[in-house]
C-alpha cells in the first residue's frame, strides 16, 4: 500500500506541475485566437477560433524576415559553438599543456561577466572594423559567449567520462584527435545535443545584443520584431498573443524534438563512471 500511495502522490504532483507549466501557454494560445481589436486580455474559449490572427500578425509585424534573420544567426552560432566547445573541452579535461588552468579560468570568466558590462565597448570595437549592423556583428559575440559555457560544460563531461577508454585508445596508438572523434564524440552525443538546445534557446531569445549591434541596419531578430510590434499594438491583446506564439514556436519545436536527448544529457553527469 505504501508503494502504491507513493506512486499516486508522485503522479498527482506531476499532474499539478504539468498544469502549472502549461496553463500560461494554453492561456496565451486561447487569447491569440480571440477577436482582434478588443481592449484588454479577455480569454474567451467559446470564440477562440480566429486562426487568421496569425497570418495578419505575420504580415503586419514583418516576422517573415525577422524569423529568417534569427534562424541564420541562431543556427550558425549553435553549429560553430558546439564544434568549438567539444575539442576545447576535451583539451582542458584530458590533455596537459602549460597554462591550462589559467586559460580555462579565462573561459569561466566569460561566463561570470554579464553581457551588459561588455556590450557597449564590444559595439565600438566591432564598429571600428565595420562589423556592426551586420550578421557577423551579432554572430561573433554570441559564439564567444556560448563557447565560454560550452567549454565549461564539455570539460565537466570529459573529466567524468570513462578514462579507461581513453587510456586504452592511447595504448592502441590512437592520437588525441582519433580518440576524440572516434570514441568520445559518439559517447557525448546527448551532452552535445543538450548543449545545442541550450545554445538555441539562449540565442533565439536574446534581445539586448541584437538590439545594440543591429541598431543602424534594417535587420531585426524575432524578439526585436515582437517588441516593436508590442509598441505598435499595445492594446490588441489577441494580436500580441499571436505574435508571442509565433516568436516562441521554433524554441518549442526544437525542445520537443530533442527533449529525450536533452534529459539524458542533463542526467549523464549525475553519475560518475
Amino acid at each position: 500500500m505504501t508503494g502504491r500511495a507513493d506512486r499516486l502522490w508522485g503522479y498527482g504532483l506531476l499532474v499539478i506541475a504539468t498544469i502549472v507549466a502549461l496553463a500560461p501557454v494554453v492561456g496565451v494560445l486561447i487569447l491569440s485566437l480571440g477577436e482582434s481589436g478588443r481592449v484588454g486580455a479577455q480569454i474567451d474559449i467559446a470564440n477562440a477560433n480566429n486562426w487568421g490572427n496569425f497570418a495578419e500578425v505575420w504580415s503586419k509585424g514583418g516576422f517573415s524576415s525577422s524569423m529568417m534573420t534569427s534562424a541564420v544567426i541562431t543556427i550558425t552560432v549553435v553549429l560553430v559553438s558546439v564544434c568549438l566547445s567539444v575539442p576545447a573541452g576535451y583539451g582542458f579535461a584530458l590533455m596537459s599543456f602549460k597554462g591550462r588552468s589559467w586559460i580555462f579560468y579565462l573561459f569561466v570568466l566569460g561566463i561570470l561577466i554579464p553581457i551588459e558590462a561588455m556590450i557597449i565597448p564590444l559595439y565600438f570595437d566591432l564598429r571600428s572594423v565595420n562589423l556592426a549592423n551586420s550578421y557577423l556583428g551579432v554572430i561573433l559575440p554570441e559564439i564567444g559567449f556560448s563557447v565560454a559555457f560550452g567549454v565549461f560544460w564539455m570539460r565537466a563531461y570529459f573529466i567524468q567520462s570513462a578514462r579507461s577508454l581513453v587510456e586504452a585508445a592511447w595504448l592502441d596508438g590512437a592520437n588525441s584527435w582519433q580518440t576524440l572523434t572516434r570514441i568520445l564524440v559518439p559517447l557525448a552525443r546527448p551532452q552535445m545535443l543538450t548543449l545545442s538546445v541550450l545554445f538555441f534557446v539562449w540565442n533565439w531569445n536574446d534581445f539586448l545584443l541584437p538590439l545594440i549591434m543591429l541598431s543602424g541596419s534594417d535587420l531585426q531578430t524575432a524578439p526585436m520584431s515582437l517588441v516593436f510590434f508590442v509598441g505598435q499594438r499595445s492594446t490588441d491583446y489577441a494580436y500580441l498573443a499571436a505574435a508571442a506564439i509565433i516568436t516562441i514556436t521554433p524554441v518549442i519545436i526544437v525542445f520537443v524534438a530533442l527533449q529525450k536527448s536533452f534529459t539524458r544529457g542533463l542526467l549523464a553527469g549525475a553519475v560518475k563512471e
